[in-house]
């Protein structure tokens, strides 16, 4: 591991995404809050005006630009800000986390963006895209990784720290497990919790007592991404 990967993933253990911080990621029903338009009969077949007919938060033009630009689905974009700040702009959780996708300064040190900058949306919704594919470079997930357990594991490294969920892979790894399922990681990720296992050789980044937290995250980002497919399809 070259130095600055080794900087970049102590930065994003640092920043686990706060589940600690914010008691409302922790409901498990999911509020329904999109507005359906009636879209007009001559764009019936065109997919943008499709997408565009429904409306998630008063942000969804500015996440439909960034996403695009960024190569991330506003769609998820969308589900993870619903559940990091119900699209509170100006949300600063306990842990000092900012706006819409709370995003801790440390990360926005690592990409040069300045502590007073992360708070404007834009740049707040950038800056989680580009986490998100920082974090999936890093997690090395080979081409045949399912998308659900691809998508699984990165809002869980986002959530919760890429280094817990690193030492949970190589838990599974070492269990003759696989590595890049959800479902395995998931249950080592609980272990972590254990003296006997965070004290082990195989455990690099410590004591971890967020699972459950962190798999209720993943759980609703996904039901919620999920909906709001469907809500686009169906339009």
């Amino acid at each position: 591991m070259s130095q600055k990967t080794l900087l970049f993933s102590i930065v994003l253990i640092l920043s686990v995404t706060f589940w600690d911080s914010r008691a409302f990621n922790n409901a498990q029903n999911v509020e329904i809050d999109v507005v359906a338009e009636p879209v007009p009969e001559e764009v019936v077949d065109d997919t943008d005006a499709k997408e565009q007919a429904f409306t998630i938060s008063a942000y969804d033009d500015l996440m439909r630009r960034i996403s695009e630009e960024e190569g991330q689905d506003w769609l998820l974009m969308s589900s993870i800000a619903y559940h990091e700040s119900r699209f509170e702009e100006g949300l600063v959780s306990r842990s000092g986390a900012l706006g819409i996708m709370q995003i801790m300064p440390i990360v926005g040190k690592q990409f040069n963006v300045k502590k007073e900058d992360i708070a404007d949306t834009e740049t707040n919704i950038r800056l989680a895209t580009m986490l998100l594919e920082e974090i999936e470079k890093m997690l090395k997930l080979p081409a045949s990784t399912p998308q659900n357990d691809r998508m699984s594991l990165i809002l869980a490294s986002y959530n919760g720290g890429i280094g817990h969920i690193a030492d949970a892979r190589r838990l599974a790894r070492n269990s003759g497990e696989n590595p890049n399922s959800w479902e395995v990681v998931a249950r080592h990720l609980r272990t972590k919790a254990d003296p006997a296992v965070y004290e082990s050789e195989l455990v690099r980044y410590g004591k971890f007592t967020g699972s459950k937290q962190t798999e209720a995250y993943v759980r609703e980002v996904m039901n919620r991404y999920d909906y709001y497919q469907k809500m686009a399809a169906n339009i």
